[in-house]
């Protein structure tokens, strides 16, 4: 009995040493404005990473999530983020990979200690795709509601202890939009071209510096480039390789492209993620031809990768 009893108090100090090492592993060490990509695959399983995602720190907190895809709920609490911290979630556009995860992610609000507030903003609709204020409702509206038992969301009720103020953002704006501003932080948006699903690319503009966060694009809105610009950071999919068929290039840029929209606004950093199967095969391929364009630093993101803002300033 005594062995066995030596035994379990063994594996239970190896598990509980584990997953704080894992935790450690997971989350990032500067979070003073840093960018952790929560998931950088796509809407296939072959890439065996969670979907579209990330969570920006801002002075030690997770104050920004863009993007709620397949698998962010998980990456989320991996990352150490906390809803009650969030500002606010921004969707880019209503493809399953980049908001399924957003209603797991919210119900969080049954479990917070007081009543916080959170904005939503995700673009106006259009086509087969809803505006952010339609989904919002699709999803919570009392009657009728894939969660109605979620109502209590609208306004901190029910059980719910999170209040949230959701906002639509016209996509087919020729100027930035204003998103969400605080003494800390300044958000804009700007419609990007991603086939016929309207689709929004973020700005966000501290005193620390400036990161911009293009979801999916095939790079024919030449103000992207503007809005982009003084960009410490920039985002941007590698989704496609260069010898993609026609209809993947209506939807995405491809290497090519990317490497030339990142030389024209030059940032100091620019971190690819949204892979999948087949661009993972040929990302060495694909880094390399956006290399021929841009020449500042890149990096490859993975699922929890983090990129904190001080790397604009450092030496190569």
């Amino acid at each position: 009995m005594k062995m066995r009893f030596n035994r379990a108090m063994l594996l239970s100090f190896s598990l509980v040493f584990s997953a704080s090492t894992l935790a450690d592993g997971l989350q990032c060490k500067n979070k003073e404005f840093t960018l952790q990509t929560l998931g950088t695959g796509g809407p296939i399983t072959d890439d065996q990473r969670a979907s579209s995602g990330e969570v920006i720190w801002l002075n030690g907190k997770s104050a920004i999530l863009i993007d709620a895809g397949g698998g962010i709920f998980l990456r989320f609490g991996q990352s150490g983020a906390r809803l009650e911290n969030l500002k606010l979630i921004g969707i880019t556009h209503f493809h399953t990979d980049h908001v399924s995860d957003l209603a797991a992610i919210l119900k969080g609000g049954y479990f917070l200690q007081q009543k916080e507030v959170i904005d939503l903003a995700g673009p106006t609709g259009g086509g087969a795709f809803p505006s952010m204020t339609q989904y919002f409702h699709d999803l919570f509206k009392k009657e009728g509601g894939a969660y109605s038992y979620l109502n209590g969301l609208y306004n901190a009720t029910d059980g719910l202890q999170l209040e949230s103020r959701v906002k639509d953002i016209d996509y087919t704006a020729k100027e930035p939009q204003l998103v969400y501003q605080d003494p800390e932080m300044k958000v804009t948006a700007l419609g990007i071209p991603h086939g016929d699903v309207p689709c929004l690319a973020f700005r966000i503009e501290t005193a620390k510096g400036t990161m911009v966060i293009s979801a999916d694009q095939n790079g024919s809105n030449e103000a992207f480039v503007n809005f982009a610009k003084g960009a410490d950071i920039l985002v941007m999919p590698l989704a496609i390789d260069e010898h993609a068929d026609t209809a993947s290039k209506f939807l995405h840029a491809e290497p090519e492209a990317v490497g030339k929209i990142a030389a024209e606004i030059n940032p100091k950093v620019l971190v690819l993620n949204h892979f999948m199967g087949k661009g993972l095969r040929l990302k060495d391929q694909s880094v390399n031809i956006v290399k021929q364009y841009y020449h500042g630093k890149v990096y490859s993101s993975r699922d929890l990768s983090c990129f904190p803002i001080s790397l604009a300033s450092e030496q190569e």
